[in-house]
């Protein structure tokens, strides 16, 4: 375990009900799309082809919908709100693409602790409401993300 997880450790019960983080910004540009169509088989023309999506309703091209929800997760994970206390994602609900995200939008994601429940001695859930902003503080996508944290008295390490 590296030094940074150390100082960022946390627990289930270090998260309560309304606590609020937002993540830093992030940039999206053609090479992150271009990179996420390869590594994921993705090619749609929408994405990939700018002539495609300038006859489009969005008049260029823009980024996957996976894509901008997988950057928001990783943007939450680099603010260090979750430290390490995540064992397993469960679930992901009500995911929401709002607006469309464009390459040259910066996004940053608004995170809310909605729930905190759970009776085993060694995990809890939490119930994430992520909102993803663009740089003109449009929602342009929502989900819950629903973990398995770590008890303190459950850690082998404490």
């Amino acid at each position: 375990m590296s030094a940074t997880f150390n100082r960022l450790r946390h627990h289930f019960e270090d998260f309560s009900v309304g606590d609020v983080t937002v993540s830093p910004a992030r940039t999206i540009d053609i090479s992150d799309i271009t990179a996420f169509a390869g590594l994921t088989g993705d090619h749609y023309p929408l994405h990939v082809d700018e002539e495609y999506g300038r006859g489009t309703r969005f008049g260029g091209r823009i980024a996957h919908g996976p894509l901008t929800f997988s950057l928001a997760v990783g943007q939450v994970a680099l603010s260090g709100f979750l430290g390490d206390a995540i064992v397993a994602f469960l679930e992901c609900q009500d995911m929401r693409a709002l607006a469309p995200v464009f390459p040259g939008d910066t996004i940053r994601v608004r995170v809310e602790v909605a729930g905190a429940e759970g009776d085993k001695p060694r995990h809890g859930v939490l119930r994430l409401d992520y909102s993803v902003l663009n740089q003109k503080e449009e929602e342009v996508m929502r989900f819950r993300m629903v973990l398995l944290a770590r008890r303190r008295q459950g850690d082998p390490g404490e």
